[in-house]
């Protein structure tokens, strides 16, 4: 059973939520929770809104982080509840607000069940949804003195089965890359274009060239997914032939080595059609997710918690194609992600009538703590 504080604390955070880059008043409620559970040391402002708890025992050993992100999205809230979001076209629709709420409820645990050895650290990250949070976390020096040795996250996961464990070997998440293409010719009349140099045969052929880079397949180890997010071009002036396009993508490949090939072969073919159709380009990288990895030790402890807490475990063979910034935690420490099931009737993440499941606040809390005491009891 999870305790009241913590149901309460969860629909706060839902109610009063803060998109990336902005979520500080999402850490402070979060830092005035934490409080009266006497952490050694808080830590705030890690790479913007970032927050750490941080509790030592007396003797030493590992480090072990918790961590789970604060940022909401800008999605117009359409449920009736009573916590439901008090700030138009914000609200908590991947589950952060239910993440920071396990992730919290280890405090009043670690408070009154002392362990022998180590650190454990509760981390609130910025910034998740964007890309940017972990990145910049990681390389602020305030969290650099923390140095784990282990990061620990879940995510919880609509149409798996209620408190379903999900695990894989081969990584959690896809490497992910937003990319704006940007191509310009020559603005003329609409009467004589030719005159000009107008832009959408060589639109049209990037298009058609960037579809048949596609290896949609997730278990071909060549999988790539290109998918077009938002083509414009010109403007709504029937008497000019336009100049200016533009092309919005998300890329997606199983590794870092897989998203370098396909970035290098979308570069190519863009500078080959625009130079046959004479224009002039431009490549726009954003929104950067690396792969999350999973460390083969870090999984056995997340396994061992699924089995010592009797929750079925539902083993995929390839990762989830979404991405995920805690790829960024993975390229310095030992990681390993995992996804609870949050039921076969829960909206999908990102929908409007989404809404965290409460029941799964006693699983992921179960979860967590058997990972901390597999790790700093046995050493």
């Amino acid at each position: 059973m999870i305790e009241k504080d913590i149901l309460d604390l969860r629909r706060l955070l839902h109610a009063n939520p803060d998109i990336s880059n902005q979520e500080y008043g999402t850490a402070g409620l979060i830092k005035n929770f934490l409080a009266p559970y006497h952490p050694t040391e808080i830590i705030e402002g890690i790479g913007g809104a970032g927050l750490a708890a941080i509790y030592k025992f007396p003797k030493k050993g590992p480090t072990v982080a918790i961590r789970c992100e604060l940022d909401a999205l800008p999605i117009l809230e359409i449920n009736s509840f009573n916590h439901k979001s008090t700030k138009k076209g914000i609200s908590h629709k991947c589950g952060h607000d239910g993440h920071m709420a396990i992730v919290s409820a280890l405090a009043p645990w670690l408070d009154h069940k002392p362990l022998a050895c180590g650190t454990v650290v509760l981390l609130f990250q910025p910034a998740e949804e964007t890309g940017e949070g972990a990145k910049r976390l990681i390389e602020d020096e305030k969290f650099k003195k923390i140095h784990p040795d282990y990061v620990f996250a879940l995510h919880n996961i609509p149409k798996e089965p209620m408190h379903s464990i999900i695990l894989m070997d081969n990584g959690f998440s896809a490497e992910v890359q937003s990319v704006i293409i940007k191509v310009k010719g020559k603005e003329s009349h609409a009467s004589k274009p030719e005159n000009g140099i107008n832009p959408a045969l060589g639109i049209s052929k990037i298009i058609q060239k960037i579809s048949e880079l596609n290896v949609p397949e997730p278990s071909d180890s060549s999988f790539a997914l290109l998918t077009p997010i938002h083509i414009s071009m010109g403007q709504k002036s029937y008497g000019v032939s336009p100049a200016n396009g533009e092309l919005h993508y998300t890329l997606r490949t199983w590794s870092t080595a897989k998203m370098d090939g396909l970035k290098s072969k979308l570069i190519k073919l863009v500078e080959k059609i625009s130079h046959e159709h004479k224009l002039r380009y431009e490549l726009e990288w954003l929104e950067h997710f690396p792969a999350s990895s999973v460390d083969s030790e870090s999984n056995t402890f997340v396994r061992q918690a699924a089995e010592a807490n009797n929750l079925s475990i539902v083993q995929r063979k390839t990762p989830f194609k979404f991405g995920e910034d805690f790829g960024w935690f993975s390229k310095s420490y030992k990681t390993a992600m995992f996804g609870v099931g949050s039921g076969a009737s829960t909206p999908a993440l990102h929908n409007a009538d989404y809404e965290f499941p409460d029941e799964l606040l006693s699983t992921g809390v179960s979860m967590f703590k058997s990972i901390i005491l597999n790790i700093l009891l046995e050493k």
